[in-house]
């Protein structure tokens, strides 16, 4: 294996270079966790939230760290970049109008591992107004994009 496809693989954490980072998933995972912690620890007054909201930031973040190792961005974006110009709906397109979609694709996947395409559908087409930001695509020009994306995410658990 390639020294190159080696760092891609230990997906380094941008600041310390360690193997393993996947702060997207961490934070979503603490934050989830920490949400859950809150309210189940309420039950026991205030002091009961705050540890129910600390344990439950911990266990979240661990469980998204565990998540996110299911998808790497960086690996990703470049079999992207590379792979766009053979999709039939990039046809006239660039990556840079595709790579919204791509990401999407992956980093929603990464929130919800497990469930179809088909059954996330309409939850994506009403997320995609609010993520694309500056993407020109609308859904119906970035859904295949997403899809496979996604599907390809799915396929290598």
């Amino acid at each position: 294996m390639s020294i190159r496809k080696q760092r891609e693989d230990a997906n380094l954490d941008p600041i310390t270079k360690t193997p393993g980072a996947h702060p997207v998933g961490t934070g979503i995972g603490a934050a989830g966790g920490g949400a859950a912690g809150a309210a189940i620890g309420a039950v026991a007054g205030p002091v009961g939230a705050v540890v129910g909201a600390a344990v439950g930031a911990v266990a979240g973040g661990l469980a998204g760290k565990g998540v996110g190792e299911a998808v790497n961005p960086t690996a990703e974006e470049a079999y992207w970049r590379e792979n766009y110009p053979t999709r039939p709906y990039a046809r006239g397109g660039t990556y840079n109008d595709f790579a919204p979609a791509y990401r999407y694709g992956w980093e929603s996947y990464s929130r919800q591992p497990g469930r179809s395409f088909d059954d996330a559908e309409n939850d994506l087409k009403l997320g995609w107004e609010k993520y694309k930001g500056s993407s020109v695509l609308s859904w119906e020009k970035a859904r295949d994009a997403v899809k496979e994306s996604w599907n390809r995410c799915c396929t290598r658990k």
